[in-house]
């Protein structure tokens, strides 16, 4: 029987090609992150440790391979074992075979993370971990390279990014007035949580090209999505606009992997033949809908495969009914999942721009006495500390540390894992330093650490040029005053 026409979408091969090898990179990154930064974090002896989480809450019953038995070592094993599969993937290996090969795999990428990320508390607790679970279960049906792409997983990608870009879209206009008002691009290029190498660039831009960036947004967000759904080239185009917008904000911040699966997502809307009349370099699939329909050549679908396809489309499908009935909510739920799988979850970034970006300092001295203290600053990788410092562009990796010192002064100081923190300075723990870009007291052990609240904001040209810093710092209060260990320890 001929499935082409209502099952197949043979003009998708290089689009299924990107999804494929596309989210399985940013699997790599991310196993690759939690296999550097889990331990410290979350460890054995970390700052908020998995047993012990596990002993406390186990009862939920979150599906993890953890849920019987954790360890440093078995967490480095399933990261090691993500990233050997996310590279077969990568190099396109599984799409050689038969369709249950590559679906296994993206499958087992899926289990593997989601054992991660419902260990991972407030570490993993960013909208862009959900949405690479439910990318990787959905791009799990894409088939291999023996079979077309089916038409309703493609669509139900181009969902997942439509759910994505809208729901940001109506976060940020029932969010604060600065999106309303048009002056939100004012402050989020100073005040987000890591800017990278030209943020700063982008926030001396003038202020009407800042209202315009924020009309673009809105255009990108609230309309160009239900274009994805549309014929081609309409769908292409939109897709386009959505990854241009998506490179502007990787160019401009460190948002880990929350613009990079958009922009691979986008790609479920580009056929072969919009592609290619753009790219001729990029060859059209000899196999193409076109050449079907002329040479009556049969799909080679087999029947199974079109039943474990439909089945899960199907699921996707009924799972939809909670994020199509929170977009439309009074009260807009942002990067929530309604099911214990993770899978249909609804997202949405920034409702609010923070008008001032504050950071919390944190130094040390071996002294004895702290009123007489010699204090040095702690350096970090990612977050603003040393004035004349040019920000790096970390994503997609996700340096998790930095991102929650972010948030420490919108919610507050005292927070669990921040005390943890802090002890471990004390302790000059090896793993915790290691997350540091670096440790002023070189692996001795400070006799008290302290943190300080600082005002940064971005120096305008005329600063830059007379003191080539970057950020001027205001230093406002002591927020945790000197603490040290018990002096038997």
């Amino acid at each position: 029987m001929d499935w082409v026409g209502w099952f197949d979408a043979p003009d998708y091969g290089f689009a299924r090609e990107v999804l494929q090898r596309g989210i399985a990179a940013v699997y790599f990154i991310a196993f690759l992150s939690g296999m550097n930064q889990f331990p410290a974090l979350l460890g054995e002896h970390g700052l908020l440790p998995a047993p012990r989480f596990l002993e406390r809450y186990g009862r939920l019953a979150l599906p993890t391979l953890f849920r019987w038995r954790y360890s440093d070592r078995l967490l480095r094993a399933v990261c090691l074992m993500g990233m050997a599969i996310a590279v077969t993937l990568v190099a396109g290996l599984p799409q050689l075979g038969p369709p249950w090969l590559p679906m296994i795999a993206f499958l087992a990428l899926w289990l593997l993370y989601m054992s991660i990320v419902n260990v991972g508390q407030t570490f993993y607790s960013f909208g862009w971990e959900i949405l690479l679970l439910e990318a990787g279960f959905t791009v799990a049906f894409l088939g291999s390279n023996q079979t077309a792409p089916p038409k309703t997983i493609l669509i139900l990608l181009a969902w997942l990014l439509f759910r994505l870009e809208f729901g940001a879209g109506m976060i940020k206009i029932r969010g604060g007035s600065e999106w309303r008002n048009l002056t939100a691009l004012y402050y989020h290029h100073e005040t987000q949580p890591m800017p990278g190498p030209v943020s700063r660039q982008a926030h001396l831009l003038p202020k009407p090209l800042h209202k315009m960036e924020v009309l673009g947004n809105h255009f990108a967000q609230l309309i160009v999505p239900f274009f994805l759904f549309a014929p081609q080239p309409l769908a292409s185009i939109a897709a386009g606009i959505i990854i241009f917008t998506q490179l502007w904000l990787v160019a401009t911040g460190n948002f880990a992997w929350l613009n990079w699966i958009p922009i691979v997502l986008a790609f479920s809307a580009i056929s072969d033949s919009v592609l290619h009349s753009l790219l001729p370099a990029i060859p059209l699939d000899l196999h193409s809908a076109e050449q079907h329909s002329a040479a009556g050549v049969a799909s080679d679908t087999p029947l199974w495969w079109l039943v474990v396809v439909l089945a899960a489309s199907l699921l996707l499908v009924v799972l939809s009914y909670w994020p199509i009935r929170n977009l439309f909510a009074h009260r807009q739920l942002m990067n929530a999942s309604f099911n214990r799988w993770q899978l249909v979850n609804t997202y949405g970034a920034f409702g609010t721009v923070t008008k001032r970006r504050i950071e919390m300092v944190v130094e040390g001295t071996l002294t004895e006495d702290p009123d007489d203290g010699d204090w040095r600053e702690y350096g970090f990788k990612g977050k603003p500390g040393d004035v004349y410092r040019l920000p790096r562009q970390w994503a997609p990796y996700h340096l998790r540390l930095d991102w929650l010192m972010w948030f420490l002064p919108l919610r507050t100081v005292h927070e669990e894992w921040f005390y943890a923190f802090l002890g471990k300075l004390l302790e000059a723990d090896h793993q915790v330093l290691k997350l540091l870009r670096y440790d002023p007291f070189d692996g001795a052990r400070p006799r008290w650490v302290r943190v300080r609240s600082c005002l940064y904001r971005f120096s305008t040209r005329a600063e830059y040029r007379g003191t080539r810093q970057r950020w001027i710092r205001t230093s406002l209060s002591e927020v945790i005053p000197p603490l040290s260990l018990p002096p038997d320890q």
